[in-house]
Protein backbone atom coordinates (compact mmCIF):
# COMPACT_ATOMS: atom_id res chain seq x y z
CA UNK A 1 0.00 0.00 0.00
CA UNK A 2 1.09 3.68 -1.03
CA UNK A 3 0.63 6.48 1.44
CA UNK A 4 0.69 9.97 -0.42
CA UNK A 5 0.09 13.54 0.66
CA UNK A 6 -0.28 16.15 -2.34
CA UNK A 7 -0.74 19.48 -0.47
CA UNK A 8 -0.69 23.35 -1.46
CA UNK A 9 1.23 25.79 0.80
CA UNK A 10 2.13 29.27 1.39
CA UNK A 11 5.82 29.62 0.24
CA UNK A 12 5.99 30.05 4.57
CA UNK A 13 4.93 26.67 4.88
CA UNK A 14 1.37 27.33 6.08
CA UNK A 15 -1.46 25.10 4.62
CA UNK A 16 -4.25 27.46 5.66
CA UNK A 17 -4.62 30.75 7.87
CA UNK A 18 -5.14 30.52 11.88
CA UNK A 19 -8.93 30.26 11.32
CA UNK A 20 -8.72 27.10 8.72
CA UNK A 21 -9.82 29.69 5.10
CA UNK A 22 -6.99 28.45 2.75
CA UNK A 23 -8.00 31.61 0.18
CA UNK A 24 -4.86 32.38 -0.39
CA UNK A 25 -4.38 29.14 -2.45
CA UNK A 26 -6.15 30.72 -5.12
CA UNK A 27 -10.17 29.93 -5.20
CA UNK A 28 -10.03 30.45 -9.04
CA UNK A 29 -8.93 26.75 -9.30
CA UNK A 30 -5.11 27.94 -10.21
CA UNK A 31 -3.10 25.89 -13.23
CA UNK A 32 -3.42 22.37 -13.59
CA UNK A 33 -0.50 21.07 -11.27
CA UNK A 34 -1.14 17.33 -11.49
CA UNK A 35 -3.47 16.93 -8.60
CA UNK A 36 -6.57 15.47 -10.70
CA UNK A 37 -3.88 12.71 -12.19
CA UNK A 38 -2.70 12.15 -8.80
CA UNK A 39 -6.31 12.19 -7.37
CA UNK A 40 -7.08 9.36 -9.80
CA UNK A 41 -4.43 7.12 -8.45
CA UNK A 42 -6.22 7.20 -5.10
CA UNK A 43 -8.91 4.85 -3.72
CA UNK A 44 -7.92 5.64 0.02
CA UNK A 45 -8.74 9.17 1.93
CA UNK A 46 -7.90 10.03 5.45
CA UNK A 47 -8.47 13.05 6.66
CA UNK A 48 -8.93 14.43 10.24
CA UNK A 49 -11.63 15.46 11.39
CA UNK A 50 -11.16 19.46 11.06
CA UNK A 51 -10.41 18.85 7.34
CA UNK A 52 -13.79 16.77 7.29
CA UNK A 53 -15.87 19.77 8.46
CA UNK A 54 -14.00 22.29 6.13
CA UNK A 55 -14.76 19.83 3.14
CA UNK A 56 -18.30 18.75 4.55
CA UNK A 57 -19.43 22.35 4.45
CA UNK A 58 -18.34 22.83 0.24
CA UNK A 59 -21.50 23.22 -2.14
CA UNK A 60 -20.43 19.51 -3.51
CA UNK A 61 -18.93 16.43 -2.13
CA UNK A 62 -15.14 16.90 -4.07
CA UNK A 63 -14.17 12.83 -3.31
CA UNK A 64 -16.69 11.28 -5.30
CA UNK A 65 -17.40 7.55 -4.85
CA UNK A 66 -13.87 7.43 -3.09
CA UNK A 67 -13.11 5.90 -0.04
CA UNK A 68 -13.19 8.59 2.64
CA UNK A 69 -11.93 7.76 6.34
CA UNK A 70 -12.38 10.38 8.76
CA UNK A 71 -9.79 10.24 11.53
CA UNK A 72 -11.26 11.24 14.95
CA UNK A 73 -12.00 9.95 18.59
CA UNK A 74 -15.38 11.27 18.90
CA UNK A 75 -18.81 10.79 16.95
CA UNK A 76 -18.82 12.25 14.11
CA UNK A 77 -22.87 12.53 12.49
CA UNK A 78 -21.89 10.84 8.91
CA UNK A 79 -25.88 10.89 7.69
CA UNK A 80 -25.70 14.11 5.87
CA UNK A 81 -22.92 13.08 3.77
CA UNK A 82 -23.06 11.84 0.28
CA UNK A 83 -19.93 9.74 0.23
CA UNK A 84 -18.56 7.02 1.37
CA UNK A 85 -17.49 8.45 4.50
CA UNK A 86 -16.38 6.28 7.37
CA UNK A 87 -14.53 6.96 10.92
CA UNK A 88 -11.55 5.50 12.75
CA UNK A 89 -9.68 6.56 15.88
CA UNK A 90 -6.70 4.87 16.52
CA UNK A 91 -2.70 5.50 15.75
CA UNK A 92 -1.26 5.78 12.57
CA UNK A 93 -0.26 2.57 12.27
CA UNK A 94 -2.98 0.58 13.59
CA UNK A 95 -5.27 2.71 10.79
CA UNK A 96 -2.63 2.08 8.42
CA UNK A 97 -2.59 -1.61 8.85
CA UNK A 98 -6.80 -1.80 8.75
CA UNK A 99 -7.02 -0.15 5.61
CA UNK A 100 -4.07 -2.88 3.99
CA UNK A 101 -6.54 -5.31 5.54
CA UNK A 102 -9.31 -3.87 3.74
CA UNK A 103 -7.61 -3.52 0.33
CA UNK A 104 -6.49 -0.31 0.03
CA UNK A 105 -3.93 0.43 -2.62
CA UNK A 106 -3.67 4.26 -3.09
CA UNK A 107 -4.34 6.25 -0.02
CA UNK A 108 -4.03 10.32 0.17
CA UNK A 109 -3.50 11.06 3.62
CA UNK A 110 -4.80 15.30 3.79
CA UNK A 111 -5.14 18.00 7.02
CA UNK A 112 -2.42 18.84 8.93
CA UNK A 113 -2.21 17.29 12.08
CA UNK A 114 -3.45 13.97 9.75
CA UNK A 115 0.15 14.25 7.48
CA UNK A 116 2.53 15.43 10.26
CA UNK A 117 1.06 12.23 12.40
CA UNK A 118 1.60 10.30 9.55
CA UNK A 119 5.16 11.36 8.31
CA UNK A 120 5.80 10.73 11.93
CA UNK A 121 5.21 7.07 12.00
CA UNK A 122 6.95 6.35 9.17
CA UNK A 123 4.72 5.86 7.24
CA UNK A 124 3.85 8.31 4.47
CA UNK A 125 5.87 7.39 1.07
CA UNK A 126 5.55 9.98 -1.39
CA UNK A 127 5.59 14.05 -0.59
CA UNK A 128 4.08 16.29 -2.86
CA UNK A 129 4.12 20.06 -2.25
CA UNK A 130 2.97 22.67 -4.14
CA UNK A 131 3.70 26.17 -3.11
CA UNK A 132 1.68 29.01 -4.36
CA UNK A 133 3.64 32.45 -4.36
CA UNK A 134 2.42 34.31 -1.29
CA UNK A 135 3.41 34.94 1.86
CA UNK A 136 0.56 34.91 4.75
CA UNK A 137 2.84 35.42 7.89
CA UNK A 138 0.38 33.42 9.99
CA UNK A 139 -1.28 29.69 9.92
CA UNK A 140 -1.58 25.75 10.40
CA UNK A 141 1.64 24.81 9.60
CA UNK A 142 2.24 21.95 7.36
CA UNK A 143 5.30 20.67 9.33
CA UNK A 144 5.19 20.64 13.15
CA UNK A 145 7.59 18.50 15.27
CA UNK A 146 8.77 15.04 14.15
CA UNK A 147 10.24 12.36 16.65
CA UNK A 148 13.30 12.04 14.44
CA UNK A 149 14.73 13.11 11.26
CA UNK A 150 12.75 11.62 8.03
CA UNK A 151 14.99 11.08 5.03
CA UNK A 152 13.56 12.31 1.75
CA UNK A 153 15.06 12.00 -1.65
CA UNK A 154 14.17 14.43 -4.38
CA UNK A 155 12.01 12.81 -7.10
CA UNK A 156 11.49 16.08 -9.34
CA UNK A 157 11.21 20.05 -9.14
CA UNK A 158 8.28 21.36 -11.54
CA UNK A 159 7.46 25.24 -11.99
CA UNK A 160 4.49 26.47 -13.30
CA UNK A 161 4.10 29.40 -15.46
CA UNK A 162 1.60 31.71 -12.71
CA UNK A 163 4.09 30.83 -10.05
CA UNK A 164 3.22 27.57 -8.55
CA UNK A 165 6.45 25.63 -7.54
CA UNK A 166 5.75 21.62 -7.13
CA UNK A 167 8.65 19.35 -5.14
CA UNK A 168 7.71 15.38 -4.75
CA UNK A 169 9.85 13.36 -2.69
CA UNK A 170 10.04 9.61 -1.76
CA UNK A 171 10.41 8.78 1.73
CA UNK A 172 12.06 5.41 2.35
CA UNK A 173 10.88 3.58 5.01
CA UNK A 174 13.91 3.48 7.81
Amino acid sequence: MIMSVFVGTSVDGFIARPNGEFDFLDPEGNEPHGYEEFFASVDTLVIGRNTFETVRAFPEWPYGDRRVVVLSSHPIDLSSVRGRVEQMAGDPAEIAAKLAAGGAKHVYVDGGVTIQRFLGAGLVNRLIVTRVPKLIGEGIPLFGTVPHDIKMQLVRVQQYPGGLVQTEYRIDPE
